[in-house]
């Protein structure tokens, strides 16, 4: 599945430059960065979780340079439509849901949600057009994958 991910999202990689949209790698990238600050409180593993969903969704990044990549774009971005909208044009729905699936895998690594990830989560989600039981689908997998019970 990851492997899938990865190919899905490496597809359209444009460079990020001023007044270009940037690539899908750094958009996924600036995404999973808000989501790691939504809730001021950056669990240990969940930067490696990060680093982790990054380097098997974009082999042909590093992803290290990716990560302080997105933080530094994150911090001028003042809404997430700007990379939302560019996953809307290069991504399929599979795809889309694949990137909530990993949101909800990040918030989960430290054993639970906080409202202001699942929050974050949510706005992306419905930025990305995923539906109210695709949402709900993805975020039991990512349940399951972390052990959890999914109720």
């Amino acid at each position: 599945m990851l492997q899938r991910l990865a190919k899905w999202l490496g597809a359209g990689d444009a460079r990020s430059d001023r007044g270009r949209k940037p690539r899908v790698a750094l958009a996924v990238a600036v995404l999973l960065v808000e989501l790691m600050r939504s809730d001021r409180e950056l669990a240990p593993g969940e930067r490696a979780m990060v680093l982790r969903v990054l380097g098997q969704s974009f082999p042909q990044e590093n992803p290290q340079a990716l990560l302080d990549e997105a933080h530094s774009v994150s911090h001028q971005a003042t809404d997430y439509f700007a990379f939302t909208s560019v996953l809307n044009e290069q991504m399929d729905q599979p795809q889309k849901i694949a990137l909530v699936e990993r949101l909800w895998q990040v918030a989960y690594e430290d054993g639970q949600a906080r409202a202001e990830e699942m929050h974050t989560i949510d706005r992306i989600a419905g930025l990305l057009h995923v539906t109210h039981g695709e949402y709900i689908a993805a975020k039991l997998h990512a349940k399951q994958a972390a052990g959890m019970s999914p109720g």
